[in-house]
């Protein structure tokens, strides 16, 4: 009897974490063609945040050795991720009252589902008991951080370079007023 136990809880805990990560994407996938305003001016502070919460985890449990060097890379892999979603992002300019508006592309809303995964599935591995220590999962919870940090910065860059320019050009009363999100290859 305790087996039934344990192997329906063990399911209830993996049936509602992707049953919130499905009702989360339902909603986004619902959002995602809606325009919504652009302040350039909030940009900076979902990084600033996280970016405070990262230093304080990296402060007070610092990585050891070589773990310094995996929270680099996975800083690097994280803002061309970053790079790549904001570039997926459609911005436009009004062009009478020049504010910015900006709506997720299902591009963007594709990286961040494998994110989601990558994510989930390394939480998995570790609940189930893999022969990992305690001070890898901690560099694992590091490296996830750092590459989050990388990614939400690199994405905001990205979208204010972009918005900034054609905010720009569309006050001089030249080129677009829209930058269409980039889907494939190009570009």
């Amino acid at each position: 009897m305790p087996q039934q136990g344990a192997a329906s809880h063990g399911l209830i805990g993996f049936l509602i974490p992707v049953m919130v990560i499905a009702i989360v994407f339902a909603i986004r996938f619902r959002r995602m063609g809606k325009t919504r305003p652009l302040r350039l001016e909030r940009l900076w502070i979902l990084p600033a945040i996280y970016g405070a919460f990262m230093a304080t985890m990296l402060i007070t449990m610092p990585p050891q050795g070589a773990g310094w060097l995996w929270i680099a890379m996975a800083l690097a892999a994280g803002a061309v991720a970053g790079w790549l979603r904001g570039k997926t992002m459609h911005i436009s300019v009004d062009p009478v009252t020049h504010a910015l508006d900006h709506a997720q592309s299902p591009a963007a809303l594709g990286l961040l589902l494998v994110l989601v995964v990558i994510r989930t599935g390394s939480k998995m591995y570790l609940e189930s008991g893999g022969p990992m220590s305690h001070a890898a999962t901690m560099l694992l919870t590091d490296v996830l951080i750092a590459f989050a940090m990388g990614m939400f910065t690199l994405q905001r860059i990205e979208m204010f370079m972009r918005a900034r320019r054609l905010l720009a050009a569309a006050r001089s009363g030249g080129a677009p007023r829209k930058t269409p999100a980039v889907t494939g290859g190009g570009s």
